[in-house]
């Protein structure tokens, strides 16, 4: 059964809830553990005042019975600390659609005679659920050795150079930072954009990266388009609010590359590390990349190497400097009135892209193994073909393929 996961509730609402379904029985799971990535999510320079009020807590509704899921569907609900303050209450009419928000669209597909039920769906605090959801599935992951962290790559104009900073460094030194950028000397350089963004009554985009480390090969396939690991990937974190661009590895590099320079290399490796060159055929021997510009995945497969996302974020569209709209109730040209927002949600992001990714992979991962318990699931995976030559016996003979 496919894992999935719907989210309900709006922005100014009494709460947000989800529902996961496919996660396995057997899997230790508490508040807690859901509890860290929510107030990740919360945590980052520029964002708005909306974060000074809501302290996100979850409580696990179904699906979890002695601090272990069952199997049934997981239940999750996050309170709405601001609902008391829209709770009963009048609300101006909102008739001026935001440029690059879905309050016109929103409006043009459900015929809406106020523009506020868009902006209370489209909003990104939809996204507290899937945290919640994605803290599950990557719990999930981490069974079985598998780690998916993320960090802030570019604000505006400042673009970070990791050099060999290993992945496990960046995804820490990240969540030290404010801006949730490793190196600190552009995590200041960032802040000072994002300061004098906030003085301008404007916002900031920015470039995150979510990696994934440790997956086995062979998630995801070939066969048809609609399963293919990259495809997935990219819906999930396109499917983010302000997200507007993905790209899978050096993908854009390696377009203006030639065919030689832009894929890994198929190299064997011994036991000790060390790169072979052979004639014979020596079983314990590994088939490694000594370069990663696939981002992980071939064919649509995941090739055991870090899986590599980068997402593009727009600056988002509620800004204190008012652009030009129209007032739908007048009919007349207008300024867009502000509603609170961030300044720059490109630090507070990446847990949401995190989330999306982590989704993905838990799901993957469980159509390659099956299973309902952690107790099934866990063997199979330790059982998984591996990229060694002793995994990939060749018959090395002629074959008729239509006759």
């Amino acid at each position: 059964m496919p894992l999935r996961f719907l989210t309900a509730g709006e922005s100014h609402g009494p709460s947000l809830t989800t529902i996961l379904d496919g996660i396995p029985a057997g899997l230790p799971l508490t508040t807690e553990i859901i509890n860290k990535e929510l107030a990740r999510r919360q945590h980052g320079y520029g964002s708005g005042g909306r974060m000074k009020i809501e302290k996100d807590t979850v409580q696990i509704l179904g699906g979890v019975i002695g601090g272990e899921t069952t199997g049934a569907p997981i239940s999750l609900l996050v309170q709405n600390a601001d609902h008391v303050k829209w709770k009963g209450k009048t609300i101006e009419p909102m008739t001026t659609p935001r440029p690059g928000h879905a309050d016109l669209t929103g409006a043009v597909k459900y015929g809406y005679k106020d523009l506020r039920p868009a902006l209370e769906r489209a909003s990104a605090r939809e996204t507290a659920m899937r945290v919640a959801a994605g803290a599950v599935c990557k719990h999930f992951l981490n069974q079985f050795g598998i780690i998916v962290g993320g960090y802030v790559s570019s604000i505006g104009e400042i673009q970070t150079d990791f050099g060999d900073m290993p992945y496990e460094e960046r995804f820490i030194r990240a969540e030290e930072s404010d801006v949730r950028c490793p190196i600190e000397t552009y995590a200041n350089q960032m802040r000072a954009e994002i300061e004098k963004t906030i003085h301008g009554k404007n916002t900031l985009g920015g470039v995150l990266e979510i990696v994934a480390l440790n997956l086995p090969v062979g998630l995801g396939s070939f066969v048809q388009w609609d399963r293919r690991l990259e495809a997935k990937l990219a819906h999930a974190v396109m499917s983010v609010q302000a997200i507007k661009g993905v790209e899978v590895g050096d993908a854009f590099e390696n377009a203006k590359r030639i065919g030689t320079e832009a894929h890994d290399p198929i190299q064997l490796q011994n036991a000790e590390g060390g790169m072979q060159n052979t004639n014979s055929r020596p079983s314990t021997f590994d088939l490694r990349r000594s370069t990663n510009r696939a981002g992980g995945i071939e064919g649509g497969i995941s090739n055991g190497q870090p899986i590599i996302i980068r997402a593009a974020m727009k600056p988002i569209a509620t800004t204190l400097l008012p652009q030009p709209t129209v007032d739908l109730a007048s009919g007349t040209e207008s300024p867009t009135k502000y509603e609170r927002s961030d300044f720059c949600p490109v630090p507070r992001a990446v847990p949401i892209l995190e989330a999306m990714v982590v989704f993905v992979l838990a799901d993957v991962l469980l159509e390659k193994l099956g299973g309902d318990s952690m107790d099934e699931i866990k063997p199979r995976f330790e059982s998984l073909r591996k990229a060694t030559l002793e995994d990939l016996p060749m018959d090395n003979i002629p074959h008729v393929f239509w006759e």
